[in-house]
Protein backbone atom coordinates (compact mmCIF):
# COMPACT_ATOMS: atom_id res chain seq x y z
CA UNK A 1 0.00 0.00 0.00
CA UNK A 2 1.10 3.43 -0.47
CA UNK A 3 3.20 5.48 1.85
CA UNK A 4 1.33 8.86 1.85
CA UNK A 5 -1.93 9.97 -0.34
CA UNK A 6 -2.17 13.51 -1.03
CA UNK A 7 -5.81 14.16 -1.69
CA UNK A 8 -6.24 16.60 -4.52
CA UNK A 9 -9.10 18.11 -4.05
CA UNK A 10 -11.16 19.83 -1.46
CA UNK A 11 -14.70 20.29 -0.33
CA UNK A 12 -16.97 17.23 1.11
CA UNK A 13 -15.31 14.74 -1.55
CA UNK A 14 -11.81 15.52 0.18
CA UNK A 15 -12.98 14.71 3.97
CA UNK A 16 -14.38 11.49 2.53
CA UNK A 17 -10.90 10.32 0.59
CA UNK A 18 -9.45 11.77 4.14
CA UNK A 19 -11.82 9.74 6.70
CA UNK A 20 -11.26 6.53 4.35
CA UNK A 21 -7.52 6.94 3.99
CA UNK A 22 -7.07 7.41 7.95
CA UNK A 23 -8.93 4.03 8.22
CA UNK A 24 -6.56 2.52 6.42
CA UNK A 25 -3.60 3.95 8.91
CA UNK A 26 -2.01 5.79 5.74
CA UNK A 27 -0.62 9.58 6.08
CA UNK A 28 -2.50 12.12 4.38
CA UNK A 29 -1.94 15.28 2.95
CA UNK A 30 -4.83 17.97 2.14
CA UNK A 31 -4.09 21.08 -0.07
CA UNK A 32 -5.82 24.10 -0.13
CA UNK A 33 -5.81 27.59 -1.31
CA UNK A 34 -6.89 31.05 0.19
CA UNK A 35 -9.94 30.08 0.59
CA UNK A 36 -10.11 26.79 1.91
CA UNK A 37 -7.27 27.79 4.68
CA UNK A 38 -9.82 26.55 7.67
CA UNK A 39 -11.18 23.91 5.91
CA UNK A 40 -12.48 20.98 7.05
CA UNK A 41 -10.71 19.18 5.00
CA UNK A 42 -7.20 20.93 6.05
CA UNK A 43 -7.75 20.18 9.89
CA UNK A 44 -8.58 16.69 9.16
CA UNK A 45 -5.77 15.29 7.15
CA UNK A 46 -2.22 14.66 8.93
CA UNK A 47 -0.51 17.41 6.87
CA UNK A 48 -1.94 20.13 4.49
CA UNK A 49 -0.09 21.78 1.49
CA UNK A 50 -1.09 25.55 -0.20
CA UNK A 51 -1.79 25.62 -3.24
CA UNK A 52 -2.22 29.27 -3.75
CA UNK A 53 -4.97 32.01 -4.50
CA UNK A 54 -8.83 31.31 -4.53
CA UNK A 55 -9.25 30.76 -7.99
CA UNK A 56 -9.12 27.08 -9.77
CA UNK A 57 -6.93 27.66 -12.21
CA UNK A 58 -4.42 29.53 -9.69
CA UNK A 59 -4.62 26.04 -7.18
CA UNK A 60 -6.69 23.36 -7.77
CA UNK A 61 -6.36 23.39 -11.30
CA UNK A 62 -2.61 23.95 -11.51
CA UNK A 63 -0.57 20.63 -11.69
CA UNK A 64 2.28 21.53 -11.61
CA UNK A 65 1.65 22.59 -7.59
CA UNK A 66 0.38 19.71 -6.97
CA UNK A 67 2.88 17.65 -7.96
CA UNK A 68 5.49 19.59 -6.30
CA UNK A 69 3.13 19.69 -3.13
CA UNK A 70 3.25 15.64 -3.13
CA UNK A 71 7.31 15.66 -3.80
CA UNK A 72 7.30 18.11 -0.97
CA UNK A 73 5.76 16.06 1.51
CA UNK A 74 6.82 12.44 0.47
CA UNK A 75 3.33 11.12 -1.19
CA UNK A 76 4.22 8.38 -3.35
CA UNK A 77 -0.12 8.89 -4.34
CA UNK A 78 -2.67 10.98 -5.31
CA UNK A 79 -6.67 10.66 -4.95
CA UNK A 80 -8.49 13.43 -7.27
CA UNK A 81 -11.72 12.93 -6.11
CA UNK A 82 -14.04 14.50 -8.48
CA UNK A 83 -14.55 17.46 -10.71
CA UNK A 84 -11.28 19.66 -11.00
CA UNK A 85 -8.54 17.24 -12.76
CA UNK A 86 -9.79 14.24 -11.95
CA UNK A 87 -10.62 13.19 -15.60
CA UNK A 88 -7.32 15.00 -16.84
CA UNK A 89 -5.48 12.69 -19.02
CA UNK A 90 -2.52 14.93 -18.93
CA UNK A 91 -2.69 15.02 -15.16
CA UNK A 92 -2.82 10.95 -14.88
CA UNK A 93 0.20 11.12 -17.45
CA UNK A 94 1.94 14.03 -15.68
CA UNK A 95 1.47 11.76 -12.33
CA UNK A 96 2.90 8.24 -13.87
CA UNK A 97 6.06 10.47 -15.43
CA UNK A 98 6.88 11.79 -11.46
CA UNK A 99 6.60 7.81 -9.96
CA UNK A 100 3.25 8.68 -8.42
CA UNK A 101 0.30 6.63 -8.42
CA UNK A 102 -2.25 8.49 -10.40
CA UNK A 103 -5.93 6.53 -8.02
CA UNK A 104 -7.56 6.31 -10.97
CA UNK A 105 -7.90 5.20 -14.50
CA UNK A 106 -4.87 5.12 -16.92
CA UNK A 107 -4.42 8.12 -19.03
CA UNK A 108 -4.83 6.23 -21.54
CA UNK A 109 -8.24 4.90 -20.83
CA UNK A 110 -9.04 8.65 -19.71
CA UNK A 111 -8.17 9.89 -23.42
CA UNK A 112 -10.49 7.05 -24.65
CA UNK A 113 -13.48 7.82 -22.80
CA UNK A 114 -12.83 11.37 -21.58
CA UNK A 115 -14.46 12.55 -25.05
CA UNK A 116 -17.83 12.24 -25.26
CA UNK A 117 -17.25 11.51 -29.00
CA UNK A 118 -14.59 9.52 -28.86
CA UNK A 119 -16.28 7.16 -26.65
CA UNK A 120 -19.40 6.98 -28.95
CA UNK A 121 -17.45 5.61 -30.92
CA UNK A 122 -15.65 3.09 -29.06
CA UNK A 123 -19.42 1.98 -27.96
CA UNK A 124 -20.36 1.69 -31.20
CA UNK A 125 -17.57 -0.56 -31.75
CA UNK A 126 -18.77 -2.82 -29.06
CA UNK A 127 -22.07 -3.07 -30.03
CA UNK A 128 -23.50 -0.71 -27.43
CA UNK A 129 -26.61 1.89 -28.32
CA UNK A 130 -26.36 5.21 -28.57
CA UNK A 131 -28.58 7.99 -29.07
CA UNK A 132 -28.59 8.86 -32.80
CA UNK A 133 -26.16 12.05 -33.20
CA UNK A 134 -22.35 12.83 -34.61
CA UNK A 135 -19.77 10.78 -33.53
CA UNK A 136 -17.12 13.62 -34.09
CA UNK A 137 -17.08 17.06 -33.25
CA UNK A 138 -19.04 19.57 -35.38
CA UNK A 139 -17.25 21.64 -37.90
CA UNK A 140 -19.44 24.44 -39.05
CA UNK A 141 -23.20 25.59 -39.21
CA UNK A 142 -23.60 24.02 -42.47
CA UNK A 143 -22.52 20.37 -40.75
CA UNK A 144 -24.76 21.14 -37.70
CA UNK A 145 -27.80 21.84 -39.97
CA UNK A 146 -26.86 18.55 -42.63
CA UNK A 147 -27.50 16.27 -39.17
CA UNK A 148 -29.69 17.74 -37.53
CA UNK A 149 -32.30 17.97 -40.17
CA UNK A 150 -31.25 13.79 -41.00
CA UNK A 151 -31.70 13.05 -37.23
CA UNK A 152 -34.81 15.25 -36.59
CA UNK A 153 -35.45 18.39 -34.09
CA UNK A 154 -35.55 18.74 -30.90
CA UNK A 155 -31.34 17.74 -30.97
CA UNK A 156 -29.04 18.61 -28.10
CA UNK A 157 -25.61 20.45 -28.61
CA UNK A 158 -22.93 18.60 -26.04
CA UNK A 159 -19.25 20.05 -25.22
CA UNK A 160 -16.96 16.97 -26.38
CA UNK A 161 -14.92 17.21 -23.63
CA UNK A 162 -16.70 17.87 -20.33
CA UNK A 163 -20.52 17.26 -18.66
CA UNK A 164 -22.08 18.68 -15.93
CA UNK A 165 -24.00 20.28 -18.16
CA UNK A 166 -21.51 22.83 -19.23
CA UNK A 167 -21.85 23.72 -23.41
CA UNK A 168 -25.05 22.14 -23.34
CA UNK A 169 -27.88 23.57 -25.32
CA UNK A 170 -31.51 21.98 -26.23
CA UNK A 171 -32.50 23.13 -30.03
CA UNK A 172 -35.86 23.31 -30.92
CA UNK A 173 -35.86 23.93 -34.38
CA UNK A 174 -33.38 24.81 -37.28
CA UNK A 175 -33.55 29.08 -36.62
CA UNK A 176 -32.38 28.85 -33.52
CA UNK A 177 -29.47 26.23 -34.02
CA UNK A 178 -26.81 28.91 -35.11
CA UNK A 179 -26.88 30.75 -31.88
CA UNK A 180 -27.35 27.80 -29.88
CA UNK A 181 -24.11 26.15 -31.84
CA UNK A 182 -22.31 29.34 -30.69
CA UNK A 183 -23.62 29.52 -26.93
CA UNK A 184 -22.58 26.08 -26.45
CA UNK A 185 -19.22 26.20 -28.30
CA UNK A 186 -18.12 29.56 -26.50
CA UNK A 187 -19.60 27.77 -22.89
CA UNK A 188 -17.52 24.98 -23.19
CA UNK A 189 -14.11 26.19 -24.18
CA UNK A 190 -14.34 28.47 -21.39
CA UNK A 191 -15.19 25.57 -18.90
CA UNK A 192 -12.95 23.24 -20.31
CA UNK A 193 -10.31 24.86 -22.45
CA UNK A 194 -12.39 23.03 -25.50
CA UNK A 195 -14.80 24.46 -28.08
CA UNK A 196 -15.58 21.22 -29.86
CA UNK A 197 -19.14 19.78 -29.53
CA UNK A 198 -21.07 17.54 -30.96
CA UNK A 199 -24.94 16.68 -31.67
CA UNK A 200 -27.45 14.00 -30.40
CA UNK A 201 -31.14 13.40 -30.72
CA UNK A 202 -33.14 14.98 -27.68
CA UNK A 203 -34.85 12.32 -26.51
CA UNK A 204 -38.59 13.29 -25.07
CA UNK A 205 -38.43 12.63 -21.26
CA UNK A 206 -35.87 10.32 -20.68
CA UNK A 207 -34.63 8.80 -17.69
CA UNK A 208 -30.84 8.97 -16.63
CA UNK A 209 -29.26 5.59 -15.08
CA UNK A 210 -26.07 4.97 -14.62
CA UNK A 211 -23.63 1.52 -13.69
CA UNK A 212 -20.75 1.77 -11.46
CA UNK A 213 -18.00 -0.08 -12.37
CA UNK A 214 -14.61 -1.32 -10.93
CA UNK A 215 -11.93 -3.04 -12.24
CA UNK A 216 -8.49 -4.11 -11.71
CA UNK A 217 -5.02 -4.23 -13.77
CA UNK A 218 -5.45 -7.37 -14.65
CA UNK A 219 -8.12 -7.57 -16.76
CA UNK A 220 -11.25 -7.95 -14.55
CA UNK A 221 -13.99 -5.56 -14.91
CA UNK A 222 -17.27 -6.36 -12.66
CA UNK A 223 -20.60 -3.82 -12.40
CA UNK A 224 -22.20 -2.93 -9.16
CA UNK A 225 -25.74 -1.79 -10.06
CA UNK A 226 -27.32 0.87 -11.10
CA UNK A 227 -28.24 4.50 -10.06
CA UNK A 228 -31.02 6.54 -11.15
CA UNK A 229 -30.05 10.20 -11.62
CA UNK A 230 -33.06 11.56 -13.59
CA UNK A 231 -33.96 13.96 -10.97
CA UNK A 232 -31.71 17.06 -12.46
CA UNK A 233 -31.91 20.72 -12.37
CA UNK A 234 -30.08 22.41 -15.57
CA UNK A 235 -28.39 19.13 -16.30
CA UNK A 236 -26.93 18.69 -12.79
CA UNK A 237 -27.90 15.87 -10.87
CA UNK A 238 -29.88 16.99 -7.17
CA UNK A 239 -31.52 13.23 -6.17
CA UNK A 240 -29.24 9.82 -6.69
CA UNK A 241 -31.38 6.61 -5.71
CA UNK A 242 -30.47 2.58 -6.00
CA UNK A 243 -31.62 0.62 -7.39
CA UNK A 244 -33.62 2.00 -10.07
CA UNK A 245 -37.59 2.64 -10.13
CA UNK A 246 -37.33 0.43 -13.56
CA UNK A 247 -35.47 -2.48 -11.98
CA UNK A 248 -39.04 -3.48 -10.43
CA UNK A 249 -40.65 -3.13 -14.12
CA UNK A 250 -37.80 -4.71 -16.19
CA UNK A 251 -35.66 -6.93 -13.64
CA UNK A 252 -33.63 -7.74 -16.39
CA UNK A 253 -32.16 -4.15 -17.02
CA UNK A 254 -29.74 -3.85 -14.67
CA UNK A 255 -27.86 -6.61 -16.10
CA UNK A 256 -28.17 -5.42 -19.90
CA UNK A 257 -27.03 -2.37 -18.65
CA UNK A 258 -24.04 -3.85 -16.84
CA UNK A 259 -22.88 -5.87 -19.60
CA UNK A 260 -23.04 -2.95 -22.05
CA UNK A 261 -20.90 -0.85 -19.61
CA UNK A 262 -18.34 -3.35 -18.95
CA UNK A 263 -17.61 -4.20 -22.70
CA UNK A 264 -16.90 -0.57 -23.11
CA UNK A 265 -15.06 -0.43 -20.35
CA UNK A 266 -13.16 -3.25 -21.75
CA UNK A 267 -12.38 -1.42 -25.11
CA UNK A 268 -10.82 1.11 -23.40
CA UNK A 269 -8.32 -1.52 -21.10
CA UNK A 270 -10.44 0.16 -17.74
CA UNK A 271 -8.96 -0.05 -14.18
CA UNK A 272 -10.13 1.67 -10.99
CA UNK A 273 -13.56 2.77 -10.45
CA UNK A 274 -15.62 4.64 -13.18
CA UNK A 275 -19.36 5.03 -14.59
CA UNK A 276 -21.20 4.25 -17.68
CA UNK A 277 -24.00 6.75 -18.16
CA UNK A 278 -27.05 5.71 -20.14
CA UNK A 279 -30.80 7.76 -21.32
CA UNK A 280 -33.94 5.03 -20.84
CA UNK A 281 -36.50 6.16 -23.10
CA UNK A 282 -40.40 5.54 -22.27
CA UNK A 283 -40.10 2.03 -24.12
CA UNK A 284 -37.39 1.31 -21.74
CA UNK A 285 -34.38 1.09 -24.27
CA UNK A 286 -31.10 2.31 -23.50
CA UNK A 287 -28.27 4.60 -25.30
CA UNK A 288 -24.80 4.61 -23.55
CA UNK A 289 -24.25 8.27 -22.90
CA UNK A 290 -20.68 8.66 -21.72
CA UNK A 291 -18.25 7.64 -19.17
CA UNK A 292 -17.57 9.25 -15.84
CA UNK A 293 -13.75 8.26 -15.11
CA UNK A 294 -13.57 8.76 -11.63
CA UNK A 295 -15.61 8.34 -8.50
CA UNK A 296 -18.84 9.75 -8.59
CA UNK A 297 -20.77 12.53 -6.98
CA UNK A 298 -23.43 10.12 -5.78
CA UNK A 299 -21.46 6.93 -5.00
CA UNK A 300 -22.69 6.60 -1.53
CA UNK A 301 -26.00 5.33 -2.59
CA UNK A 302 -24.19 2.37 -4.56
CA UNK A 303 -21.91 1.62 -1.16
CA UNK A 304 -25.53 1.63 1.11
CA UNK A 305 -26.58 -1.07 -1.01
CA UNK A 306 -24.45 -3.18 -1.57
CA UNK A 307 -22.15 -2.95 1.42
CA UNK A 308 -19.26 -1.93 -0.71
CA UNK A 309 -16.51 0.78 0.39
CA UNK A 310 -15.75 2.47 -2.91
CA UNK A 311 -12.53 4.48 -2.01
CA UNK A 312 -11.14 1.56 -0.31
CA UNK A 313 -11.58 -0.59 -3.05
CA UNK A 314 -10.22 2.27 -5.24
CA UNK A 315 -7.04 2.33 -3.05
CA UNK A 316 -6.58 -1.52 -3.76
CA UNK A 317 -6.68 -1.65 -7.18
CA UNK A 318 -4.69 1.69 -7.85
CA UNK A 319 -1.96 -0.36 -5.75
CA UNK A 320 -2.12 -3.28 -8.41
CA UNK A 321 -4.35 -5.30 -6.48
CA UNK A 322 -6.25 -8.60 -8.47
CA UNK A 323 -10.46 -7.32 -7.73
CA UNK A 324 -11.49 -9.44 -4.52
CA UNK A 325 -15.03 -9.59 -5.82
CA UNK A 326 -16.29 -11.56 -8.88
CA UNK A 327 -19.86 -10.83 -10.28
CA UNK A 328 -21.92 -13.27 -8.99
CA UNK A 329 -20.43 -12.09 -5.32
CA UNK A 330 -22.31 -8.67 -5.77
CA UNK A 331 -26.04 -8.34 -3.80
CA UNK A 332 -28.18 -5.35 -3.68
CA UNK A 333 -30.15 -4.84 -0.54
CA UNK A 334 -32.72 -2.08 -0.24
CA UNK A 335 -32.84 1.15 -1.39
CA UNK A 336 -30.40 4.10 -0.79
CA UNK A 337 -31.78 7.49 -1.94
CA UNK A 338 -29.28 10.85 -2.16
CA UNK A 339 -29.59 14.46 -1.85
CA UNK A 340 -27.39 16.89 -2.52
CA UNK A 341 -27.44 19.87 -0.06
CA UNK A 342 -26.20 23.29 -1.20
CA UNK A 343 -25.37 26.73 -0.57
CA UNK A 344 -28.04 28.20 -2.86
CA UNK A 345 -31.33 29.93 -3.20
CA UNK A 346 -34.17 27.93 -4.57
CA UNK A 347 -36.65 31.11 -4.18
CA UNK A 348 -34.10 33.10 -6.56
CA UNK A 349 -33.21 30.60 -9.30
CA UNK A 350 -30.97 28.68 -6.81
CA UNK A 351 -28.40 31.68 -6.79
CA UNK A 352 -25.51 30.42 -4.73
CA UNK A 353 -25.54 31.51 -1.46
CA UNK A 354 -21.65 32.25 -0.08
CA UNK A 355 -21.30 33.57 3.71
CA UNK A 356 -21.08 32.38 7.27
CA UNK A 357 -22.75 29.06 8.48
CA UNK A 358 -24.26 30.87 11.73
CA UNK A 359 -26.10 27.63 12.98
CA UNK A 360 -25.69 23.94 11.93
CA UNK A 361 -27.60 21.37 13.01
CA UNK A 362 -27.29 17.28 11.49
CA UNK A 363 -29.32 14.37 11.33
CA UNK A 364 -28.58 11.05 12.52
CA UNK A 365 -30.70 7.90 13.54
CA UNK A 366 -31.14 4.76 11.95
CA UNK A 367 -29.80 4.61 8.20
CA UNK A 368 -28.48 8.15 7.72
CA UNK A 369 -25.25 9.01 6.11
CA UNK A 370 -24.21 12.63 5.57
CA UNK A 371 -20.56 13.19 3.64
CA UNK A 372 -19.92 16.65 4.69
CA UNK A 373 -17.36 19.22 4.25
CA UNK A 374 -18.30 22.34 6.49
CA UNK A 375 -19.11 23.19 10.21
CA UNK A 376 -20.75 25.79 12.32
CA UNK A 377 -18.56 28.65 11.30
CA UNK A 378 -17.29 27.98 8.55
CA UNK A 379 -17.48 30.70 5.53
CA UNK A 380 -18.80 29.02 2.43
CA UNK A 381 -16.76 30.83 -0.43
CA UNK A 382 -18.41 31.94 -3.83
CA UNK A 383 -15.10 30.75 -5.66
CA UNK A 384 -16.48 27.27 -5.75
CA UNK A 385 -18.98 24.84 -6.47
CA UNK A 386 -21.60 25.23 -3.39
CA UNK A 387 -21.83 22.10 -2.25
CA UNK A 388 -21.99 21.62 0.90
CA UNK A 389 -22.64 18.21 2.19
CA UNK A 390 -24.62 14.77 0.67
CA UNK A 391 -27.88 13.27 3.03
CA UNK A 392 -27.76 10.00 2.03
CA UNK A 393 -30.28 7.21 3.74
CA UNK A 394 -31.15 3.67 3.66
CA UNK A 395 -34.14 1.52 4.28
CA UNK A 396 -35.73 -1.75 3.38
CA UNK A 397 -37.76 -0.40 0.50
CA UNK A 398 -37.89 2.57 -1.80
CA UNK A 399 -41.31 4.53 0.18
CA UNK A 400 -39.10 3.88 3.85
CA UNK A 401 -36.46 5.52 2.21
CA UNK A 402 -37.91 8.33 0.97
CA UNK A 403 -39.38 8.54 4.58
CA UNK A 404 -36.42 8.32 5.99
CA UNK A 405 -35.04 11.14 3.87
CA UNK A 406 -37.65 13.35 4.27
CA UNK A 407 -37.68 12.84 8.06
CA UNK A 408 -33.62 13.68 8.30
CA UNK A 409 -33.65 16.57 6.30
CA UNK A 410 -36.60 18.34 9.07
CA UNK A 411 -34.16 17.32 11.58
CA UNK A 412 -31.37 19.65 9.84
CA UNK A 413 -30.84 23.46 10.32
CA UNK A 414 -28.50 25.69 8.24
CA UNK A 415 -28.59 28.98 9.38
CA UNK A 416 -26.74 32.39 7.56
CA UNK A 417 -27.08 30.92 4.36
CA UNK A 418 -30.18 30.28 2.07
CA UNK A 419 -29.77 26.33 1.26
CA UNK A 420 -32.14 24.12 -0.23
CA UNK A 421 -33.26 22.06 2.49
CA UNK A 422 -37.23 23.17 1.86
CA UNK A 423 -36.90 22.57 -2.07
CA UNK A 424 -36.21 19.10 -1.01
CA UNK A 425 -38.66 18.33 1.49
CA UNK A 426 -41.26 19.80 -1.21
CA UNK A 427 -40.10 17.52 -4.08
CA UNK A 428 -39.90 14.05 -1.65
CA UNK A 429 -43.32 14.55 -1.23
CA UNK A 430 -44.56 15.07 -4.97
CA UNK A 431 -46.87 12.01 -5.82
CA UNK A 432 -44.93 11.33 -9.21
CA UNK A 433 -41.21 11.61 -7.27
CA UNK A 434 -43.19 8.44 -4.93
CA UNK A 435 -44.53 6.56 -7.66
CA UNK A 436 -41.05 6.78 -9.55
CA UNK A 437 -42.22 8.64 -12.88
CA UNK A 438 -38.94 10.49 -12.91
CA UNK A 439 -37.40 12.16 -15.81
CA UNK A 440 -34.62 14.57 -16.62
CA UNK A 441 -36.90 17.84 -17.31
CA UNK A 442 -39.34 16.98 -14.60
CA UNK A 443 -37.56 19.87 -12.71
CA UNK A 444 -38.57 22.20 -15.61
CA UNK A 445 -41.96 22.15 -14.28
CA UNK A 446 -41.84 21.30 -10.68
CA UNK A 447 -43.28 24.65 -8.70
CA UNK A 448 -41.25 25.60 -5.59
CA UNK A 449 -42.59 27.38 -2.73
CA UNK A 450 -40.49 28.84 -0.63
CA UNK A 451 -41.67 28.82 3.06
CA UNK A 452 -42.80 32.03 5.11
CA UNK A 453 -40.37 33.56 7.14
CA UNK A 454 -40.56 32.78 11.24
CA UNK A 455 -43.02 35.17 13.11
CA UNK A 456 -40.97 37.11 15.52
CA UNK A 457 -41.53 34.94 18.56
CA UNK A 458 -39.70 32.05 16.95
CA UNK A 459 -37.40 33.92 15.40
CA UNK A 460 -35.86 35.32 18.90
CA UNK A 461 -36.51 32.08 20.15
CA UNK A 462 -33.76 30.67 17.23
CA UNK A 463 -31.47 33.74 18.19
CA UNK A 464 -31.61 33.08 21.55
CA UNK A 465 -30.74 29.31 21.33
CA UNK A 466 -27.92 29.97 19.46
CA UNK A 467 -24.47 29.65 20.59
CA UNK A 468 -22.19 30.04 18.77
CA UNK A 469 -18.99 27.96 18.84
CA UNK A 470 -15.38 28.98 18.11
CA UNK A 471 -13.94 28.20 14.96
CA UNK A 472 -11.41 25.59 14.50
CA UNK A 473 -8.18 26.71 14.61
CA UNK A 474 -6.47 27.36 11.28
CA UNK A 475 -3.54 24.20 9.83
CA UNK A 476 -0.58 26.06 11.30
CA UNK A 477 -2.14 25.98 14.96
CA UNK A 478 -3.49 22.87 14.92
CA UNK A 479 -1.99 20.15 17.65
CA UNK A 480 -0.38 17.12 16.25
CA UNK A 481 -2.55 14.93 18.88
CA UNK A 482 -5.17 12.94 17.35
CA UNK A 483 -8.35 11.41 18.65
CA UNK A 484 -7.92 7.64 17.85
Amino acid sequence: MFRKVLVANRGEIAVRVLRALRERRIPSVAVYSDADRKSLAVQLADEAAYLGPSPSSESYLRIDKLLAAARAHGADAIHPGYGFLSENAEFAAACADAGITFIGPSAASIRALGSKTAARQLALSVGAPVVPGTDAAITDLAEAKRIASRIGYPVMIKAAAGGGGKGMRVVENESSLEAALRDASSEAERSFKSAEVYLEKALIHPRHVEIQLLGDHHGHLIHLGERECSLQRRHQKVIEESPSPLSALDPTLRHRMGAAAIKIAQAAGYSNAGTAEFLVDADRNFYFLEMNTRLQVEHPVTELVTSLDLVHLQLDLAAGAVLPLQQDDIRWTGHAIECRLYAEDPANNFFPSPGVIERLELPSGPGVRLDSGVYEGWNVPLDYDPLLAKLAVWAPDRLTAIARLERALSETVILGIRNNIHFFRQLLADPAVLAGDLHTTFLNTFKYQDPPPPEGDALAAALAAYRPKAAPLPPSRRSAWRNA
